[in-house]
């Protein structure tokens, strides 16, 4: 099983650019209101699908609220096979503080 890195706000984009997979773990009205670019969101019933359509090479950052839940959540997809595992310190609440940019609002 891979090892859960956390990984820093400043850190993120440089990932997605080269191809990590972006996921949000919070709840759909969250995510509707505000999310980071380039992001999906997966929850227990679109998991099953993510996980056969995804590349387990690739790697994957988990966001959640504050970078308590997306900790065990990368943690299972560790599980799955994933090689490289990162949980966005401190969650969608530091990463949208550091980089509103990136964020996406209604």
């Amino acid at each position: 099983m891979s090892e859960v890195i956390s990984i820093a706000p400043a850190d993120v984009m440089d990932k997605v650019n080269q191809g990590a997979y972006l996921v949000d773990i919070r709840d759909i009205n969250s995510y509707q209101l505000s999310h980071i670019k380039n992001s999906t969101r997966i929850d227990n019933e679109t998991l099953p699908t993510f996980l056969r359509e995804a590349d387990l090479d690739k790697p994957i950052i988990v966001c959640c609220y504050h970078g308590i839940s997306s900790i065990q959540a990368a943690g299972f997809l560790a599980q799955q096979g994933f090689d490289e595992v990162y949980s966005l310190t401190g969650g969608y609440t530091a990463y949208s503080v550091a980089h509103p940019e990136h964020c996406n609002s209604i």
